[in-house]
């Protein structure tokens, strides 16, 4: 399965690098989809760290291509993605295709961009909370909460169980692929 990482420069740099590599290791294809070409710059907090190269551009990506989409956390990440009307509408369009989405710490603001929260229990930085209950959401303390094809989590001391619950979530919807398509 292939499956869409979108993240701009300011992504936190664990929460990227960890869930890819899950995602790897259990056989699926992430590729980085981001707001402009060339690489984007992680950060470790507050400091930067590496960088990664874009595989696609968010505004000529095709969501049909992707089984799944990843929205890693970072202040500077979560808040430029949801400012990019490209990647709002990505991302509204995994909602609307019932694919299975996975946002960290501050990605939610993404998902509140998108309207895509009402209804939905979910978790996020703690900062997020006003932001996600105001938009129709139910916020937990937990680290990390699955509701139907959304999976959320707090932030990186939480990437154990959330790449785990990524990882299984996304091999369900591989399954489901691949026995329509049989």
């Amino acid at each position: 399965m292939k499956v869409a990482v979108l993240a701009t420069d300011g992504v936190e740099q664990v929460e990227l690098d960890r869930p890819w590599q899950a995602l790897e290791e259990a056989g699926a294809e992430p590729e980085l989809v981001s707001l402009e070409g060339g690489s984007i710059t992680a950060y470790e907090h507050i400091d930067k760290g590496a960088t990664r190269k874009v595989d696609a551009l968010v505004s000529s990506a095709d969501p049909d291509v992707y089984g799944a989409l990843l929205l890693p956390g970072g202040v500077i990440n979560g808040d430029f993605v949801r400012a990019d009307a490209d990647a709002v509408a990505f991302v509204t369009s995994f909602f609307e295709a019932g694919k299975p989405v996975a946002a960290i710490c501050h990605a939610p603001w993404v998902l509140i961009e998108a309207g895509v929260v009402k209804g939905r229990r979910m978790t996020s930085w703690p900062s997020l909370q006003t932001d996600l209950r105001n938009a129709g959401a139910e916020w937990v303390d937990e680290e990390v909460v699955v509701d139907g094809n959304l999976t959320t989590s707090r932030n990186p001391d939480d990437l154990d169980a959330f790449c785990a619950a990524i990882v299984e979530e996304f091999a369900r919807e591989d399954e489901v692929e691949e026995e329509s398509a049989s």
